[in-house]
């Protein structure tokens, strides 16, 4: 960890995220029923596949990289996920140990691109960035549909961590609060969002402007046959 950049709550929220996050993906190579061999892997890249980008992208070094800890959490808990049987995860406790995670690494990802001197409008994109990215990857992998395009709030109970975290370390002096109370609140605020959305299905409207589905099509192409005359349509 750059020690010029995170402090100790910071550091708890990466390890907390890391942790939920590579469990998610150690239980989807369970899932499948794959070798403890897959399931690190899985565990490994799901943890860190949003913090790598993010660093990438804010020109910091990877932070797993130069901290021995990241890989040996991810590890642990695949070896964890691999000792523990699966009815223990079954429900929603996946689900809302997974918000803890993305408010987490949400704050943690736009808080440590604020350090660097990134702009608060990319800033707070670096923190959806950090929350998101490992599930996709991870589902990606997997061939499976992404969380993201999945209708419940997810992305944007990221983007309210970032942005509340953002937006409170801009005006954190004039408020006369510290960092650790803004983090604290954004990460609260987000994990609600998304507790709520979880426990009452909660998503945005979808786009929904003139698209044709299947059985519009249907029934248009029935309405068109039976309009069409005899002997008229094509041959054989």
């Amino acid at each position: 960890m750059n020690e010029t950049v995170l402090t100790p709550i910071l550091d708890i929220l990466d390890i907390v995220g890391i942790a939920i996050f590579a469990l998610s993906g150690a239980l989807v190579a369970a899932k499948e029923r794959q070798t403890f061999v897959t399931m690190g892997f899985f565990a490994l890249v799901t943890g860190v596949g949003g913090g790598t980008v993010r660093d990438l992208l804010i020109g910091a070094p990877v932070f797993w990289i130069t901290d021995p800890w990241v890989a040996a959490v991810c590890l642990t808990t695949a070896l964890i996920t691999w000792l523990t049987p699966m009815r223990v995860w079954d429900g929603k406790l996946v689900d809302y140990a997974d918000g803890i995670g993305l408010a987490a690494y949400a704050v943690l990802g736009s808080a440590k691109a604020i350090a660097y001197g990134v702009p608060p409008v990319p800033a707070a994109l670096m923190g959806i960035i950090t929350g998101c990215v490992g599930g996709v990857i991870r589902d990606v992998v997997a061939g499976r549909p992404s969380i993201i395009i999945q209708p419940e709030l997810y992305v944007t109970a990221a983007a309210l961590s970032a942005s509340l975290t953002v937006l409170g370390m801009q005006i954190a002096g004039w408020l006369n609060q510290i960092d650790a109370v803004i983090w604290g609140g954004a990460f609260v605020a987000g994990f609600a969002l998304r507790s709520a959305a979880i426990h009452f299905e909660l998503g945005l409207p979808s786009y929904g402007g003139g698209v044709e589905t299947a059985s519009t099509t249907s029934e248009e192409n029935s309405d068109h046959s039976e309009n069409v005359s005899p002997g008229s349509g094509p041959p054989g």
